[in-house]
């Protein structure tokens, strides 16, 4: 359970405001807090999602040998430690020269990737917002967890665990291991699915199938039950962006950037994943460790984007699996010829992601391809690749130059929860303003602001990283809560000890 921290900050004391502190945000991965400034009416005046963990993989990758690199970005995650280890692939391969890789290792990285997709979106779904979604965002918090979820609902709860596990099982049988495997090298894959592995795997994936389509029935009930909620939480306009197929289809493994606007124009489409860095800049605010990226051509304050499956459902033309196909049909006939802008609807298109990973799954279990044929291309060496790929939660780019000596000399990642920073941001402004806005404060009422974050899926540890130096708040509390001491070191590096703060938390 997390303890709001009523606390006075001294700026905020200056303009005779409380600040009211959600740390740290629960049931997401990673480390993140929220910050809500309320006047002397509780009228909301800003709130700040704060990512308050720093993790250095761009720097120590550096001065490494390529080829490690696919095996240690994925100690960036335990939970999506495939996307990571894919894009890094696809980036290796450019400068290995082995691109594309041969048809035998681009349908096992598939098979790899789409199984990383189904367990990540079911333990999302079910372990960590179904107790939203099931027993309402302000019911007991000691009931709220994956624990009351198998106590009222043990069918439920056994299909998402079992879901989970069959995606680990399709990830071990191509990567080695379920999480952290060796599978992918830079040019291609290094062994073949077995015959034995196969056929443990299809014996399954006509029970997922139905399952996966359990689970969408789940999520169109709620929205059909509650359709005020579920079309108006944290609901605003925003640019979309992801990875579509040359035809428009939708492909988590590769493809061209397309983006569209909010009111569901394409305003980019048909770039290359190589030149990025012509489209997308990242900016920087002293509050948090997580940049904000933007479109290059619509520049900061207009040009921020939603990515993962809210995006991808409506930026691509059509989804190549008949089933998940049907369902984004009725997903967009919902929006009445707008887009779906509401958070929630992240869990609808994440539970049709989620069944077409099984088709895509089921197809490639039955391709002779991934039991024979060459693993590994070959071909001119170069001294940069961008890997890009959409992981779970969206569109996730991997970036690197290679010195002579094979060792890499830059390392430049942006996640998919960094693209999504300043539309969570947006999200938790949108829900405190219409729920938290002039009220007295809940348990309850505070869970809005944790249930908007959480349908992003965000991946805290992911995303972030620091321009420059790291700046640090470092405070010294006693055993009776006292604050002692409070010493700051600001983005220039200068230390500061500030001794007004030093009152009781």
């Amino acid at each position: 359970m997390n303890t709001p921290l009523e606390t006075a900050a001294p700026d905020a004391v200056a303009k005779g405001l409380r600040r009211v502190v959600i740390d740290p945000v629960s049931r997401v991965e990673g480390h993140g807090k929220v910050t809500i400034l309320l006047d002397a009416q509780r009228r909301v005046q800003q709130v700040r999602l704060h990512i308050v963990e720093f993790r250095g993989f761009e720097k120590f990758i550096e001065g490494r040998p390529y080829w490690e690199v696919p095996v240690m970005v994925q100690r960036l995650c335990g939970i999506c430690p495939v996307s990571h280890h894919l894009a890094a692939s696809k980036a290796m391969d450019l400068i290995v020269g082995a691109a594309p890789v041969t048809p035998s290792a681009n349908k096992i990285r598939r098979l790899m990737h789409y199984g990383q997709i189904l367990q990540s979106h079911a333990l999302h779904f079910f372990h960590l917002s179904s107790p939203d979604l099931l027993f309402g965002f302000d019911s007991e918090v000691n009931r709220r967890n994956i624990v009351g979820v198998v106590q009222a609902h043990p069918e439920i709860a056994t299909k998402g665990v079992m879901l989970r596990k069959f995606g680990q099982e399709v990830i071990r049988v191509t990567a080695g291991k379920r999480v952290h495997g060796t599978g992918s090298v830079p040019g291609g894959i290094n062994k073949h699915v077995s015959q034995e592995d196969r056929a443990m795997l299809q014996r399954d994936v006509a029970q997922m199938t139905l399952w996966a389509q359990d689970a969408l029935t789940i999520v169109k009930q709620l929205h059909a039950q509650n359709p005020a909620l579920y079309d108006s939480f944290g609901s605003f306009r925003s640019n979309m962006l992801s990875l579509v197929r040359a035809d428009g289809a939708m492909d988590l493994y590769d493809g061209v950037i397309r983006a569209r606007d909010g009111a569901g124009h394409i305003i980019l489409d048909g770039a290359s994943d190589q030149s990025y860095l012509d489209l997308i800049e990242e900016s920087v605010k002293p509050w948090t460790y997580m940049k904000f990226p933007f479109l290059k051509s619509l520049g900061p304050e207009l040009g921020w984007y939603r990515v993962g499956p809210l995006a991808r459902m409506q930026n691509c033309d059509f989804i190549p699996s008949p089933l998940a196909e049907a369902e984004r049909r009725e997903f967009i006939a919902w929006g009445k010829g707008e887009p779906v802008r509401a958070t929630l609807a992240y869990h609808w298109a994440r539970m049709i992601e989620m069944l077409h990973s099984v088709e895509v799954i089921k197809d490639l279990l039955d391709d002779p391809d991934i039991l024979s044929g060459d693993l590994m291309a070959s071909g001119p060496r170069r001294h940069s690749g961008v890997g890009v790929i959409e992981a779970p939660r969206g569109t996730l780019i991997h970036h690197y130059e290679v010195g002579d000596d094979d060792l890499v000399t830059r390392c430049n990642l942006i996640v998919s929860t960094t693209h999504n920073n300043q539309a969570m941001n947006e999200s938790v402004r949108s829900v405190a303003r219409e729920y938290l806005d002039g009220r007295e404060l809940t348990e309850g009422l505070l869970n809005h602001i944790e249930v908007a974050i959480r349908a992003y899926d965000p991946c805290l540890s992911c995303a972030t990283h620091a321009l420059g130096q790291m700046p640090l708040d470092v405070s010294l509390v006693g055993p009776d809560g006292e604050l002692i001491d409070r010493v700051i070191k600001s983005q220039s590096g200068d230390l500061q000890r500030d001794l007004t703060s030093a009152t009781s938390l």
